[in-house]
């Protein structure tokens, strides 16, 4: 069943871009990535598919009920965390969790201690005294603190000290145990490698590639740095090779195919040394980068 469904969701500020064409679902169960680097529309999406900006065109569903005609619905089975979180800051941090908790007509007392104490937020303080990173925490316990049904997640972790993002992956993973379905943007993509199914990547407000993360896994990406002792090839072309620069003595380049027809290949290159490693997931993305919507 698709909890979340984009099609052809699209915003424009004016004449500016926001969001162009968009369209992917997310399935029961999962924890979706949406990545691309800061401005590409991650928000503008989320924003957007949550109702709080009216879309140009397109349409967006969660739940099956859509996102425009029943966004109060959608509201109470749905948690929500912006990449910027803002309170009034007399509040203290206990008045504003019970003032969340009236939204849901439900007793989220034992919740928020819970989630306070895993997250080491003290929560008789008020909302002014606290830093970035634990106002970030606050925002976490609000969205997670009605267990809801699917989580919306806008840039999760900016703040958070290496220790509370393992805290923060620990609880999603907790969440998705329950029952939950769980959507978040992110331009980390060691995220995305620690915990989602899939992942959208977006650039420049548009589509560019849906992928199962096991698929980028198994497809035999690798870096190769060939070296000279002496004299450089001017060129070097092997089949696979998707982008390459130069390094002291040597190219390196991103590789796609297997092993074996790699090493096949490179009994025709005068090199003097080869290192063959494992890419990370943002060398793998930046690929679909360069290759644009192509793909998509």
């Amino acid at each position: 069943m698709a909890m979340i469904e984009l099609d052809r969701l699209t915003k424009f500020y004016g004449k500016n871009r926001g969001i162009e064409n968009i369209s992917f679902s997310v399935e029961e169960g999962e924890i979706f990535g949406f990545i691309g680097p800061n401005g590409a529309g991650k928000s503008t999406a989320i924003r957007t598919l949550l109702n709080f900006i009216y879309p140009t065109s397109g349409t967006a569903r969660i739940m099956g009920m859509d996102a425009v005609k029943e966004s109060t619905r959608i509201r109470k089975m749905t948690g929500y965390l912006p990449s910027e979180v803002h309170y009034y800051d007399e509040m203290k941090v206990k008045d504003l969790l019970s003032y969340s908790a009236g939204f849901y007509r439900k007793d989220c007392k034992r919740r928020a201690s819970y989630l306070a104490e895993r997250l080491e937020l003290d929560i008789t303080r008020k909302i002014e005294d606290l830093s970035f990173g634990n106002r970030k925490k606050v925002g976490i316990v609000q969205a997670l603190l009605h267990d809801p049904r699917i989580l919306i997640l806008d840039e999760p972790t900016s703040g958070l000290d290496p220790l509370m993002q393992h805290v923060f992956f620990e609880l999603l993973r907790e969440a998705r145990e329950k029952g939950a379905t769980i959507f978040f943007s992110s331009h980390y993509l060691s995220e995305v490698q620690k915990l989602c199914d899939r992942v959208a990547i977006i650039k420049e407000g548009k589509l560019i590639k849906v992928e199962n993360m096991e698929e980028v896994r198994r497809n035999q990406f690798k870096n190769v740095s060939l070296f000279f002792h002496e004299t450089q090839p001017n060129a070097i072309h092997i089949e696979g090779m998707l982008q390459d620069e130069k390094i002291p003595h040597g190219v390196r380049f991103l590789y796609n195919g297997s092993s074996k027809q790699l090493l096949e290949q490179l009994k025709n290159v005068p090199f003097d040394d080869v290192l063959i490693e494992e890419p990370t997931l943002e060398e793998v993305f930046i690929h679909y980068y360069e290759k644009g919507g192509d793909e998509a």
